[in-house]
């Protein structure tokens, strides 16, 4: 039972060297990390835009942030617009933070829907400062000495270029004793008789011994599935869409603080503001529509001229059977693949690496340990996995062949209660520290035209009067909160700007 001490990661990009930081930050020099990349192999590096807890992980790694986002040309990002998903010329927000505040021990939303059944109550989004920030283009972070503030509720992520950020983590990582190998796998043996893997064999011939593997080596899997035939769920049935067309254009206006995604034909396009430049892309299903056509759709609805040439990324939606499986873990796309709809591909790597650190073996490769791993693995995956169903299947649209398959596709049963739940009084339950919190759900829900027959009776507390005046004064509030904030350009400007130095 004896402590590992050698641990190697294969595959660098976004989830090899945010593994390499994280395990050097926590491990200091205890423990022999190495990662093995090859600067021939292709990083897919389109996930550019992320969730509020990414903060987490940078805070912990002890990077500032101003000198992260200079360095990744990155801006900041409040939430995610969704156009034309409920329904042609339709669009809401899903912002990210609180809405409103909770009331004698009911929570905002019940009294939200209690007016909003009556007639009676304003959009949603004016309810969050951080969609209506977004919605004038003004963004800052939290005031921390405003306690009760809407301004100590604004939640802030980053959209940020993911090779600058994999290079600026790679810098760290290396600075405290991570050894980076460049090289190409050509072979992997393993042990006797427990099947674990023993040796990675470069091209060059060297032989690499590794106690750990992490594989970050993208969606071919090369240990995780390639070498220990670990088994692959298909979950394109929930999730048809297959291909991704990726391309930037130059910024032609100060970039917006949020995330935009667009319903197409076929799937959709995101819309994600760097400092300098666009990233675009579109996600499609390649049974409903052809790579040329999702092409032309993509560059015909570009800001400005693109940059480069598109690149085409083919994926089946699901995930490994095992995160953990022997010595192995995979962690990133040779985990599984969820489609970037709510931001997700980063924060699943930033999970991984948390459990895995929890989890960190000994010699023992404790079976309990593993099969505990993984069932928090699986719980993670699937719910996120239904969060993002949940956007194809409550639609109004019907207009082509694809959104009528999402109309009438089985859903699983973990969604379909969440969406019986809702329905009947309007409740919205968070499982087991799920990702999405009761306010991402009920404005997904809401947007995408769900409506309650009824809300918690405990929202009848309140005289007509006084539930009149409650919701008007949070609005208001927020609105005064608003009228304050600077633009989002300009507090790039004033904090971490990539063409300024810190100081």
């Amino acid at each position: 039972m004896s402590s590992i001490r050698r641990i190697v990661i294969v595959g660098g990009g976004t989830a090899g060297w945010m593994t390499a930081a994280a395990l050097a930050k926590t491990l200091h020099r205890e423990y022999s990390i190495r990662l093995i990349e090859s600067d021939e192999i292709a990083i897919i590096g389109v996930g550019e835009a992320t969730i509020p807890p990414i903060r987490d992980f940078n805070k912990a790694l002890g990077i500032d942030e101003d000198d992260f986002l200079r360095n990744t040309q990155g801006t900041f990002k409040l939430g995610i617009e969704f156009v034309n998903w409920h329904r042609m010329g339709a669009s809401y927000i899903h912002a990210f933070g609180r809405l409103g505040h909770d009331l004698k021990g009911v929570p905002f939303d019940h009294y939200w829907l209690r007016q909003y059944l009556a007639g009676k109550a304003s959009a949603l989004e004016k309810y969050s400062i951080n969609a209506m920030a977004s919605s004038q283009a003004k963004c800052m972070r939290a005031v921390t000495d405003m306690p009760g503030s809407p301004m100590g509720d604004i939640a802030h992520a980053f959209h940020f270029d993911a090779s600058l950020y994999a290079r600026y983590l790679r810098t760290y990582s290396e600075a405290r004793g991570v050894q980076r190998t460049e090289g190409k796998i050509v072979g992997v043996t393993q042990r006797e008789p427990d099947g674990h893997i023993d040796e990675l064999v470069l091209e060059s011939g060297e032989r690499i011994n590794g106690d750990l593997f992490i594989d970050c080596s993208g969606m071919r899997g090369l240990l995780i599935e390639q070498t220990l035939k670990t088994g692959f769920e298909d979950w394109s049935h929930w999730l048809p869409c297959d291909r991704a067309i990726a391309v930037p254009c130059a910024s032609t206006m100060p970039p917006l603080p949020y995330t935009r995604s667009t319903a197409h034909d076929a799937g959709w396009q995101w819309r994600i503001p760097l400092q300098h430049r666009i990233g675009n892309g579109h996600v499609f299903s390649s049974q409903f529509m052809s790579e040329d056509e999702a092409a032309s759709i993509l560059l015909s609805n570009l800001d400005s001229e693109q940059l480069v040439e598109t690149r085409t990324i083919r994926y089946v939606t699901g995930k490994r059977r095992k995160l953990w499986n022997r010595n192995c873990i995979a962690i990133g796309l040779s985990s599984g693949f969820l489609e970037p709809l709510e931001s997700t591909s980063i924060h699943l790597i930033q999970t991984m690496i948390a459990r895995l650190i929890r989890f960190l073996p000994n010699h023992g490769f404790i079976r309990a340990d593993i099969d505990e791993f993984n069932a928090q693995a699986e719980f993670e995956y699937e719910r996120i996995r239904d969060f993002i169903i949940l956007h194809y299947k409550a639609t109004e649209r019907n207009d082509t062949p694809f959104w009528q398959y999402c109309q009438n596709m089985s859903i699983p049963p973990t969604l379909q209660k969440k969406i019986d739940l809702y329905r009947g009084n309007g409740r919205i339950l968070r499982e087991n520290n799920e990702l999405f919190s009761e306010y991402s759900w009920l404005q997904v829900l809401h947007g995408q035209g769900i409506r309650p027959s009824s809300y918690s009776p405990l929202a009848n507390n309140l005289q007509e009067d006084e539930l009149t005046d409650f919701l008007d004064g949070v609005e208001n509030i927020i609105g005064k909160c608003i009228a304050v904030m600077p633009t989002h350009a300009e507090f790039i400007a004033a904090h971490c700007s990539a063409n300024s130095q810190p100081g």
